[in-house]
This record gives structure tokens, sequence and C-alpha cells, in this order.
């Protein structure tokens, strides 16, 4: 019966069937083949059920502040300031790529967004400088990655939630490993440009600096607000997402002046669409996550790495291949909605930290964005860009290997995690 279950899922998979129709339909398969007809009763309840979290409430709050930042005129300015700080230097354009992209991570937390926006601003600059269109598409989808990681992160907002892990905690957890992906990009612009003769621009002189930084200041106060705010308790991590919503507007509004009020509407529009898209993911997902339940396949994958090893060095290893994996396949929300139930109880079992778990988990699914065949970075770039899927994919498998080397040094340097939410008493 689980077995044509399972080709149930795969076929509407195939068929090119939105995911979250996916996990719905092949739930009410399940309780067709089985007889179990009675849960269908109950199944209105159990979507309902999977929403009912206050945690949630940031995913819409943040998207409203990413959409207001993006009308505000946030991603010009930061993109300026980023030239102006490294754009001298040889390969200096794929750098800014880089820095943008980590400034814009604590703002839109949303990797796909980020590799949209980006695609648009960045690709035909860098191919106005020199660089291949194949390269700039690819470097601008890769260092999008770190939005989820660097806070606000929506999908760290969904692990806590599913987990019952401080979003606070993630938050702080989320900065080093950031700047660690960062880093490993940077390293590889440095080493390619070296290779392959990058172009440099002009240097800008101290006081076109400082007066992009003045510029710039407004847009940075929005996730110094959030930050600041989480960790001196002023308010939650929810909270931080009003508060967030108020200051990009005011921001946008009266010092930028370029958010006007007959653009509310579009953004307001696009807020709806985003968090109805995820929310409904998330109500499908927590009715595939019954029908996992009811089979008791967290048992059975416990019980089988168990029977593996009891190391846990070696349990993150697995965890680490089979979620790489799995983002091959399946959509981040939905992989991580599916799975934080059924890998909970191993990593309370091994005696791993679950804000620990929590970054490891949500950075192999971002890398995901990468891989083919449902890779939806690629696609969104590839479209965007305009870049066959194929060269794509042919461009970016050095940046991807870069996010697998840098997951594994945050997999087992625990500390990368730990060390600012154990500072600040998470």
């Amino acid at each position: 019966m689980m077995a044509l279950v399972i080709l149930a899922f795969i076929v509407f998979l195939l068929m090119g069937i939105p995911i979250s129709l996916v996990l719905g339909m092949t739930t009410i398969v399940y309780f067709l083949v089985t007889g179990n007809t009675m849960l269908l009763e109950s199944t209105p309840q159990r979507l309902y059920s999977g929403m009912e979290n206050f945690g949630l409430l940031a995913i819409p709050l943040f998207m409203l502040t990413g959409e207001l930042m993006n009308s505000g005129g946030i991603t010009n300015r930061l993109v300026v300031f980023a030239r102006m700080l490294v754009g001298h230097v040889r390969g200096g354009l794929a750098y800014v790529t880089v820095i943008a992209n980590m400034f814009l991570a604590s703002i839109l937390g949303s990797a796909n967004a980020q590799a949209a926006m980006m695609s648009k601003v960045m690709v035909p600059e860098m191919e106005k400088e020199g660089y291949s269109r194949e390269f700039s598409s690819a470097l601008t989808l890769a260092s999008s990655i770190v939005a989820p990681i660097i806070p606000p992160s929506m999908i760290f907002i969904i692990y806590g939630t599913l987990s019952g892990t401080s979003i606070g905690g993630l938050f702080m957890a989320g900065i080093i490993p950031g700047t660690i992906f960062g880093v490993g990009f940077v390293s590889l612009i440095a080493y390619l440009g070296y290779k392959h003769n990058f172009p440099r621009s002009e240097r800008a002189s101290l006081s076109a600096i400082f007066d992009s930084f003045l510029k710039v200041l407004p847009a940075i106060l929005v996730p110094f607000v959030i930050t600041v705010g989480i960790l001196s308790g002023a308010f939650t991590a929810t909270e931080s997402a009003a508060v967030a919503s108020v200051i990009a507007f005011i921001v946008g509004m009266f010092f930028y002046k370029e958010l006007k009020w007959k653009s509310l509407s579009k953004i307001l529009v696009n807020t709806v669409i985003g968090t109805a898209t995820v929310t409904f993911l998330i109500a499908m997902a927590n009715l595939f996550g019954w029908l996992i339940a009811f089979e008791q396949i967290p048992q059975l994958i416990a019980n089988s790495m168990l029977s593996i090893s009891d190391n846990p060095f070696v349990f993150l290893l697995l965890v680490n291949i089979f979620l790489l994996l799995i983002g091959t396949l399946l959509d981040g929300i939905a992989a991580l909605i599916i799975l934080v139930p059924v890998l909970m109880p191993l990593v309370t079992g091994f005696n791993i930290d679950p804000i620990h778990f929590g970054v490891i988990i949500c950075i192999n699914l971002t890398i995901g964005l990468l891989t083919p065949p449902v890779g939806t970075g690629l696609f969104i770039v590839s479209s965007i860009a305009e870049v066959k899927f194929e060269r794509l994919i042919k461009a970016v498998t050095p940046m991807l290997l870069i996010g697998i080397a840098m997951l594994f040094i945050v997999t087992y340097w625990e500390q990368t995690t730990l060390f600012i939410p154990r500072l600040l008493g998470f």
C-alpha cells in the first residue's frame, strides 16, 4: 500500500504539480488506498491546526518589510555603497555582488526573492564590465543563499516554530555561518580574479564613500533594530518584524522619499500573495506530516540510523548527505516542514543542540536552490538573466562545492553557530 502512495507522490511531482498540492493529494491518496476514509473528516481541522502558531505571524511581517525596503530605494543604495568600498580591487564588481547580497540578506530573508532582485540589478552591470553572463548569473545566485542564514530569516522562523527552538537564538546563530559563506565566496572570487584577470573600477574618494555611507545608514537601521531589540528583550522575534515594517515605511517614505502612497496597494498585494503561498504550503505539509506520523516513519528512520552508528558525528554526516539529496527534489520550506518532526527525536537522542541543528538543516535546504532538477533558484536566475539552464548549472558548480565545504565547517565546528547565542544567554 505504502509503495503505491510513494508512486503517486513521484508521479504528481513529475507531472509538474506544485509541491503544496502534491503533499495534500498524496495524503488523500493514502487515506483512500488504506481505507482510512474516516480521517478525511478531520482533514480540515488538521489543516487549520497547522497554522495556529504565533511565531508564523513573523512571516507576513518580514515579507512586508522586504517589500517596503525594495520599493523605498534600499537596493540601489546598498549596491552603490558596496561598490564604493571594494569596486576598485580586481574583480571588484564580483565582490560587490557578494557584499550587497549579505547586506540584503538582513532585510529580505528569502533567497529566491534576493536572487530574482539581484539578477536584475547585478548581472547587466557585471556583463558591461566584461564578466561573462554565465559567471555573473551563477555568482548572483550562489551568494543569495546567505539570505536565509543571516537574520532575519523566514526559514529559521518556520524551523523554530516546528521544533520549539528559540527563534531569537536561531537568528543570532546565523550571523557567523552567514559571514563564513561570504568569506568562502570572496575567496573563490580572489582565486578566479587572479586566474582570469578580472576587471576593476576606479577607486572612490573618501568623501564619496562617506556620503554613500550616510545615504545607506537609514536602511541599515532596520536589521540593527531587529537584532538589538531581540537581544535586549524589548520585543520577541515576531514583534521585531512589526517594528521593522514600521521603520521600513518611515525610511522609505520620509528619508529616501521613494516610497509612494500609490505603490502601497501593490506592496500589500505582493505581501499577501507571498504569505498565502508559504502558509498554504505549511498547511499542506502539516497534513502530509500526519501521514508520516501515522505510518511511524520517524521511528523507522531513527532505528535505521541508530543501527548504523550511535556516533553523533556520523549521524550529522548521514543527515547532511540525506538533506543535500532531498534538496535536489523538494522545495526547502516543504522539506523543512516534513523532515523536522522526523529528525528532532534523533537530534534529542544524540544530544545535539537544536539551535546548531537548525542552522545545519536550513543551510542544507538552502543549498538545494543551486541543485538540479528542482533547484528553484536555478530556474529563477536562468529566466531573469536569460542564461541557458545547463550553462548556469556548469557555472554554479564551483560555488556549490564552496557552499558544501562551508556547510561541513559549520556542521563540525559547533562554535560557529553557538558562540553568539551562548554568549547572549540563549
